[in-house]
This record gives structure tokens, sequence and C-alpha cells, in this order.
């Protein structure tokens, strides 16, 4: 075993991709020399060869008529002429004929005359009589120019022009164009990946698992010595930004072993058998630089099901797909070779993909808890220079739901509004506006909104931040705001939970439905009409309350039934309907349009009846809105405080309709405020003509 593992310190390998080849920039095709096509490289070629032509067989300009020709040599001016194909050349001296080159009879030393020759059967019988040395020049030399010049020249050159230009179109200068089934895999070389599980946070259990893979290439023989085997292959699943390609990279820098990176997507290619042949190349080059890892990112995009498609078994995709399978089995597990993958969609991978002895390890990536978030947010905040008042506790108790991306993404927003307003530090201030701007968007101040539609979203917002504030169950109010933010965001109702949240009651679910009509109500009370600003929110109350009797089975005729086996997606967001089919019939169909429609009109209501005992509560509220534009979670507080205590039975939970008993959601239900890093309650006034009715 000592000998086998000597074997694996192997000289550290340069950066490179598709291969062995030495790295190559994208633009240089020419062992590192920057070029790029364009039609001026064609210009100057055009023009070098113009000129090679021109100097090489310019018109002499000493031709003279062939009679005067024919006179000079009967005066005896000439003594010697040459004969070629096309020309009669005329020297004053006689010495012995050198063999012709393509240099211009004006250049040959003693050159005198030039004409071109006409049938003169004399002409010969008259060099003869005046004693003129003559002979034809041979045509050896200027045939064998000829044809370089007139075939291989023009052929080499549209070979070359042929040569550069696929490619550049096939990828630059590290793609031959006779090679399309070499893998795309970007090497990296050991001691290249300065990742390490220290740059890695909110995760603890994935890289748990993860320490042994690390261990194993590190040290392989405490555990071939037992008979034990590290597992071939590592799949991470997890939501998109979670960090699964980090930690991919993590182990790779940690293991300080060569890390081959590729997309799924790069195995498929338009020609039939080029991703099975890429698949082999990959592997072949892997366990020629063994021990290594193999990342596979986004590993749905080759490894979907083969059972829920219509694709047929000369499919492009379910070859590489085969060959992957194939090449998986293929090596042994004591060699070295780890494959790691990575994907947000385990749900469509293929069965055969994810057995023992394929991908052994299936490892959660999921979301951060609050202290995972403050963690990473330590992390990322190393690079920025903070105030001391920073309480990054606070920014990850305000962001739940946030993944890795979303934090990292933060806290640069942070930085630029800190540069943005001039000062040398991050402040707190700086991180509650980014997380605002990262929940509800871009701040537009310079928007021009009319008084009377602003009127109608302050009043449309109030509805909403003091149904949230009477209704049990419901998240508290952070923020309220009439200053538009994003696309279509005329104002909006901030709540965020005050602990991570991971199943949800019925109550809690009915409870979201009234915060989300507590604007149309306010308007339908105040104004005595209602406008388009609630469309967004009578759409999410829809959604809750048909997932409720459907997904759910929160409804009275079918309790504790699920009605479809589309399930969620992994993630928050639920899986699309299926196309063109229903899993239920017309007449429960019909049920649920009705149920929906008794839940959302009985929830109305009770707003309605709420919101009318607080008249002068949301008067109050309003008015101070439309003064400041934003009230905070303090100063709503105080207000509500003012307003007094909620009277007994006044609540809308006590006028809801229906079971009374708890049904228990499962995690991560986008539908719950814990499944989204807030809930932002917008007035969606995008597509806002017109409001009808006249103030309170």
């Amino acid at each position: 075993m000592q000998n086998k593992k000597n074997n694996w310190n192997k000289p550290k390998t340069q950066r490179t991709s598709g291969g062995n080849k030495p790295p190559r920039k994208g633009n240089e095709p020419f062992g590192g020399l920057p070029i790029k096509f364009s039609f001026s490289y064609l210009l100057v070629t055009l023009l070098m060869v113009s000129l090679f032509n021109y100097l090489l067989f310019r018109t002499d300009n000493t031709l003279v008529p062939y009679s005067t020709f024919k006179q000079k040599v009967t005066s005896g001016e000439i003594k010697r002429v040459e004969i070629d194909l096309n020309y009669y050349t005329g020297y004053a001296d006689a010495k012995a004929l050198e063999p012709s080159s393509p240099v211009p009879a004006s250049a040959k030393p003693g050159a005198v005359y030039k004409t071109v020759p006409v049938s003169d059967p004399q002409f010969t019988a008259l060099l003869d009589e005046k004693g003129i040395v003559y002979a034809a020049s041979p045509r050896e030399g200027n045939a064998l120019l000829s044809f370089a010049l007139n075939w291989i020249l023009p052929f080499g050159l549209m070979f070359f022009v042929w040569r550069f230009v696929m490619k550049r179109v096939q990828g630059g200068g590290n793609s031959n164009v006779l090679a399309f089934g070499q893998n795309k895999a970007t090497i990296v070389a050991e001691g290249d990946i300065k990742t390490r599980f220290g740059d890695v946070a909110g995760v603890d259990e994935a890289k748990t698992e993860l320490v042994e893979v690390v261990d194993f290439l590190k040290n392989p023989t405490k555990y071939t010595d037992i008979g034990g085997k590290i597992p071939k292959g590592v799949l991470l699943v997890g939501p998109p930004g979670t960090g699964k390609t980090l930690l991919a990279r993590a182990v790779a820098g940690e293991a300080n072993v060569p890390f081959f990176r590729m997309s799924g997507a790069e195995f498929v290619e338009m020609f039939v058998g080029v991703g099975a042949a890429r698949v082999r190349d990959l592997f072949r080059q892997a366990r020629e630089k063994a021990p290594c890892i193999v990342f596979i990112d986004e590993l749905d995009a080759l490894g979907k099901s083969r059972t829920n498609g219509v694709m047929g078994g000369n499919d492009e995709r379910e070859q590489t797909l085969n060959q992957l399978l194939v090449e998986m089995d293929g090596f042994d597990a004591t060699s070295g070779l780890i494959i790691l993958a990575a994907t947000n969609r385990p749900d469509v991978l293929d069965p055969a993909l994810l057995r023992p002895g394929r991908f052994d390890r299936q490892v959660l990536v999921d979301r951060p808890d609050m202290p995972g978030r403050e963690a990473i947010l330590r992390i990322h905040a190393k690079a920025i220079k903070m105030d001391e008042s920073v309480d990054l506790s606070k920014v990850a108790r305000s962001t739940p739901g946030f993944v890795g991306a979303d934090l990292a993404n933060i806290v640069n927003e942070a930085a630029l509004l800190a540069v943005r307003a001039g000062r040398k530090k991050v402040n707190q201030g700086d991180f509650d506006a980014a997380i605002e701007k990262v929940i509800a968007g871009l701040e537009k101040k310079t928007k021009v909104i009319n008084l009377k539609e602003k009127r109608v979203i302050a009043f449309h917002e109030t509805g909403h931040a003091i149904t949230a504030a009477l209704t049990p169950g419901s998240d508290p109010v952070k923020k309220v705001s009439i200053v538009p933010r994003g696309y279509g965001a005329l104002g909006y109702t901030l709540q965020m939970p005050i602990e991570d949240r991971y199943v949800v009651s019925e109550e809690e679910l009915l409870s979201q439905i009234d915060v989300l009509l507590g604007g149309r109500a306010a308007e339908q009370i105040v104004f005595g009409s209602i406008s388009t600003g609630a469309a967004n929110d009578i759409t999410r109350a829809t959604d809750i309350a048909r997932r409720m009797i459907v997904d759910f089975g929160m409804s009275e005729r079918f309790r504790h039934v699920a009605l479809t086996k589309k399930g969620q997606a992994f993630g928050s967001a639920p899986a699309p309907e299926p196309f063109m089919m229903r899993e239920y019939s017309e007449d429960t169909q019909k049920y649920v349009d009705e149920e929906i429609a008794r839940i959302i009109a009985a929830r109305y209501d009770g707003v309605v009846a709420l919101l009318s005992s607080r008249r002068a509560l949301i008067d109050r509220i309003a008015n101070r809105l439309l003064e400041k534009e934003v009230i905070d979670e303090a100063e709503f507080s105080a207000l509500i405080a003012e307003g007094g205590a909620p009277e007994s039975g006044a609540s809308v939970g006590n006028l809801a309709e229906g079971g009374a008993s708890i049904s228990e959601i499962a995690a991560g239900d986008p539908s719950s405020s814990a499944g989204n890093p807030s809930d932002v309650k917008a007035g969606d006034a995008a597509s806002r003509e017109a409001v009808v009715g006249g103030a309170p």
C-alpha cells in the first residue's frame, strides 16, 4: 500500500482545459500570441499578395514594336536573342546564355530591347544570316514557381483562414476542429485552489459528511487496510446559492489534489455521440491524474430521468447519460477518483444515477439557520470596513430564508451604499437599507405620483399593516412605506418573522390570507370602491387557499386528502401543474373553485369588520404615512398602542369559517413566511389606470 500511496505524489499539473495541452487564452491560438480575427487581417493579406505580384510580375516598359526589334537585328545592334513563349529579348553583348529567371528583363544586365513575337517563319533565317546567337529559354524553373504561386499559395491561405475561423467558432484556441469528443473540463492543479473549509459556513453537517472524503484522499491506507471503500460519488443537493460549488472547491483545496470542473450542459452537443465521447475522455484524464476530484455542476442538465420523457434510445442526452453510468461503474473505489456533483433538482434525476455504487452519498446543503447566517456574514464582512456599532446577529435575524449568495450580496450592497453616502465605514443603517433593496428592489424617490393615487396607496398599505398587527399568528411589521420600489410596487409593508419557521398551521395560513386582503378592505372602507392595486395580493391569497385545499387537505369535503401528486419541487417553489392534465374530476375542480371563493369571501368579510372597528387608527396611520412616507417598526408599534388593544372577539381569526383543527405543513412551504426571506406586501399598482371614489 505504501507504493500505491507514493504513486499518487505526482508533480503538480498546470491549469489547462480540454486535455493535457498547455493553457491558452481564448484569443491566443498561435502559441500565446494575442490574435483576434477581423477584416483588417484579410485586407492586409490581400495587400501583401498584390505587392508581391507587382514586384515579381510587373510589366516591363522596355517593349518595342516587332518591326523595330527586327531592324535592330538587321543593323547588328542586337548580338544575342533569348526566345521564350511570350517574349523575344535582345542583348547588346554575345556572352553565354544564363538560365532564365522570373526577374524582369529590364533588370537583367545587357538587356536592350524586348518585343512580343509574331508569326514570322523568316525570323530565324535572319538570325542565322546575321550570325546572331539565339536560343530558347528553359521553362522548368518558371513552371515550378508558377505552380507554387498559382495553386499551393492560394489553397494554403484558404486552409489557414478556414482553420482559424473554425477554431474561433468552436471556442477559441483551446479547440481542435477535428476533435469534437475532447471534454471541456477545466483542470485546476493541486495547490491552485485556495478555498478551505474555513471559508464555508452555515452548512456544518454537510462539511462533516465531506471530511471523510478529504481524509481518504490524504490518508487512503487508513481505509484500505481495513477493507473500507470511500463513496465513489457524492451528490450535493440544495437550493440555489447555498454553497454547493464552494463546498466542492473546499474539498479539493483541503485534499490538495487536482480538480476537474465541468458543467452538465457542456456534455450535450448537437452532434450525436459527442457527449459520450467527452465523458470517456474526462474519465480517462481523471484516471491519469488520480487521486483527483471530478466536479460536475448542474447534474440535472445531463442526468434527467429517462422514464419521464419521450426521448428514444438514440437521443444524445440519453447516450451521454448511459456512458456516464458505465464510467462510474468502471473505476475502482480505491483508485482515488471521486465524483462530486451538485444539483438543485434531485427529483428529476435518473434512479440509476442515484443508486449505491454510483452516487453512494447524498449530502443536503440546506438554507442556513440564524447562527449559520451570522457565521456566513462574518466571513464576507472580513473584506469590508465596518463600524464598531454593527451587529451582525441583528442582520442575521432580519434575513430568514436567505442563502449564502444572498448574504454575500447584502454585504456588498451595504458597502456600496456606504460609499455612495460618502462614508469610510459601513454602519448598521447600510445593512438595513441593503436588506430592503434586495427584498423589495431599488427605491424610486423621484417617481411622481399624483395626490389622489398617493392617498389610495397610503390607506392600502395601512390596511395591510393594521391587519398584520391585530391578527394572531401574523409576523410583526417592520416597516411601512409608500415610496415606490422595484417593478410595479408603489408601496410595501415589510414583515419579518422573529425566528426561523419550518411548519405552519392552518390558522397561520388563514392569517396570511387576512393580511393580503387587508389592503383592498381598507380601500373599500375609506373610499367606497376598490382599485387594481391589490392585483398581486389577491393572486397570492388565492394561491394559498388553493394549496390548502389541493395539497394540504384542509377543506371540509376533502379533509386530510391530497388531490394532486405533483407535490413540491426542491427548495421553496411548488412544482408546476402537469401540462394538459388534471389529477381529479370536473366535479372536484368545481368544488375547489367554489371553496376557494368561499374562503376568500369569508376572510375578506372578517378583515372588513376588523378594520371598520379601527377606522380612527387607519386615518391616523395613513395620514402619518402621507406626511413621512416611511414608518419604522418602533413608530408603528407606538401608533398601534395609542389606538388601544384589540377588542375581545374582534380579531379576524374568530371570524374564520371551516374546521378548527391544526394541520402542519412541510418545511419550506412557499406560502409560509419561513420559506421566503420576507413577506413584502406590495401595492403592485403598475397597471393602475384610475382610482374610483373620493377622499374619506
